[in-house]
């Protein structure tokens, strides 16, 4: 099942304004936790990559990265910033097996019903390679809730302990909370890092 079509549609619709918020946030405190994990010049999935800036991040510091994203407008600007092709494709339709070090998941499976959450986390567990690692990040708070026209599911450091903890060849990295780096924003997040341990769950 995709993700809920009236977030794909807020992006196509929001496409421009999402992209000037977003794409010169300064993210190296959470990069650095995720890259010094990964070997040089390693193989990383963007998943859910919006703008291209973390992609784009990626790739300057010499990583070979594959780019995907929901929404045909954001392809289609993240494929602008990166000089790269882009592939639309939903996280729910993630069919890589063993390809990756890592996979780089920043504010992206926060908008996927907590129904389908456990299928994309074996999705991701599945096109990483053994050891290989994932960053997730979700907005702090507790169930699904709908807002400015977008699907949210929240997580606390407690809940998505126990979530992550469901996944056997998952091993917790560390879980750690931030503030929201945009001026003026109030929100808190809620970061985690995880890495395959054993071999599982392959198709």
């Amino acid at each position: 099942m995709n993700e809920p079509s009236e977030t794909i549609r807020f992006y196509n619709d929001h496409v421009d304004e999402y992209v000037d918020s977003t794409v010169n946030m300064d993210m190296k405190a959470l990069y650095t936790p995720f890259l010094q994990l990964l070997p040089k010049g390693g193989c990383i999935l963007d998943a859910g990559c919006g703008s291209g800036r973390d992609t784009k991040t990626f790739l300057e510091q010499g990583y070979q990265v594959t780019a995907i994203d929901g929404s045909e407008k954001m392809v289609d600007a993240a494929s602008r910033l990166t000089r790269q092709p882009v592939r639309q494709l939903f996280l729910q339709e993630l069919d890589f097996q063993n390809v990756f070090d890592g996979v780089w998941s920043c504010a992206s499976v926060l908008h996927v019903p907590r129904g389908e959450i456990d299928d994309v986390l074996d999705r991701f567990a599945r096109a990483l390679q053994l050891n290989g690692v994932c960053y997730l990040s979700f907005k702090e708070g507790d169930g699904e809730r709908w807002q400015d026209g977008r699907h949210f599911t929240d997580f606390t450091a407690s809940s998505i302990e126990v979530c992550l903890g469901a996944h056997r060849n998952l091993a917790i990295v560390r879980i750690w909370t931030t503030a929201d780096v945009r001026p003026g924003r109030t929100e808190r997040w809620v970061n985690a890092l995880v890495r395959k341990v054993k071999a599982g769950g392959e198709k």
